[in-house]
């Protein structure tokens, strides 16, 4: 194809050279540099007409996209693609016009045409480089409407995937042009190269694979909070061969897709609510019913709390004796899992806790170990000191007089 226009081009530059030097004469036969001064005016006017032309196509596509980038954001993003590589194709098309002019050797020629056809496909394949935003704001606009953030792990996949395939075809297309040979012999050669390239990278494939299981399964999206291994963080990127994890202290931590799809992941941003279980101890010396009491602050105050599910009512319970306390177990659920949420209401909950308890004389207890002392009013020693010294003393005063 390349070559089928190239001689077009010639063909026709041959008939117009031709005619300017039968209207100029001998004056356009003057040589510099080896060339006519016809070959070079139209040299030069070519290379001026092209980039004039390129300058215009770019500032009629830049007033194109003013007007269409408030309400057409896809044919927005075609326009810039075609400006963003229009100015240096009308350059090419410039020179490549005006080197046909020019009377030079077939094989210096072929060298020139060669570079100018590689550099027109390059900026060809720049242009459907930046196309592939026009799928990604299709796919990105289906996924705003199902509310999902499958768009912060597909959507850059996606957009890397066509783009490597763009690539690709270009390095294709730029083999073909400087290799002259049939597009079917380049491919047949990169599929040998391919499978070299796959016996070498086989790590590589298996994390892409894995990629693709996550992202069939969906165990975690972006900005979810998630704990593998230990780590636990929030999801900052899904690729092609790693997730990236951002901890709660701020280090980052990069997972292989192979191995953490096959890995136990616990996605705690999925949780419809968080559970609290804690155990309020009090002292033995608590009467019972103080204990009871102690269980109605507690219910009193769970009583449709804040974030309360009626399909999770809090429960408050006596459950236990341990070694140094009597127990009393409380687990309530606070619906949704919004974590800085459902600590302003536990903050609540434990100063109502203290602050009624004090009111209510009830101690709360801890692992210690109480002595009792003799002549204390709230904890009086009942051992019978005295009684046993007057026993002894007796009966010492019995045996003297014996």
């Amino acid at each position: 194809m390349p070559d089928d226009i190239t001689q077009n081009i010639e063909n026709t530059t041959d008939t117009i050279a031709t005619g300017i030097e039968n209207v100029v004469g001998d004056i356009g036969k003057q040589e510099f540099w080896g060339f006519s001064l016809t070959e070079i005016t139209l040299l030069v006017s070519a290379i001026v007409l092209g980039y004039i032309f390129g300058k215009l196509a770019v500032l009629t596509l830049r007033q194109i996209e003013k007007k269409s980038a408030e309400n057409q954001e896809i044919f927005s993003i075609i326009v810039r693609s075609i400006a963003g590589s229009a100015g240096f194709l009308g350059l090419l098309w410039g020179v490549k016009a005006g080197v046909a002019f020019l009377d030079i050797d077939d094989d210096i020629n072929s060298v020139i045409q060669t570079v100018i056809n590689v550099l027109i496909c390059m900026s060809i394949g720049f242009i459907f480089y930046q196309l592939v935003d026009v799928p990604y704001t299709i796919f990105r606009r289906w996924a705003d409407k199902q509310d999902s953030r499958m768009i912060d792990m597909v959507g850059p996949m996606i957009r890397t995937s066509l783009r490597i395939a763009v690539i690709i075809l270009t390095f294709v297309q730029i083999a073909q042009i400087i290799s002259n040979q049939p597009i079917t012999s380049i491919i047949a050669g990169l599929g040998i190269g391919g499978l070299a390239f796959a016996l070498a990278a086989q790590d590589s494939i298996k994390h892409l694979f894995g990629s693709l299981v996550i992202f069939a399964d969906r165990p975690f999206e972006v900005g979810d909070r998630i704990i593998v291994d230990g780590v636990d963080g929030n999801v900052e990127q899904v690729g092609f061969r790693s997730t990236r994890v951002r901890t709660l202290a701020g280090h980052l931590v990069t997972f292989p897709n192979g191995e953490l799809a096959n890995k136990n992941i616990e996605n705690v941003g999925k949780r419809p609510h968080i559970r609290r279980i804690m155990n309020v101890t009090i002292t033995y010396d608590t009467p019972p019913e103080k204990i009871r009491r102690a269980i109605e602050i507690i219910e009193g105050l769970l009583e449709d709390h804040e974030g309360m599910d009626e399909e999770f009512p809090p429960r408050v319970y006596f459950n236990d004796l341990n070694a140094d306390s009597l127990n009393l177990f409380v687990i309530f659920w606070y619906h949704p899992a919004d974590w800085w949420a459902y600590n302003e209401f536990q903050q609540k909950l434990l100063f109502g806790i203290f602050e009624q308890f004090g009111e209510e004389g009830i101690e709360f207890a801890f692992p210690t170990q109480t002595l009792f002392l003799a002549g204390d009013e709230n904890r009086p020693l009942s051992v019978g000191v005295q009684e046993l010294a007057a026993k002894a003393k007796k009966s010492g005063g019995s045996k003297k007089s014996k």
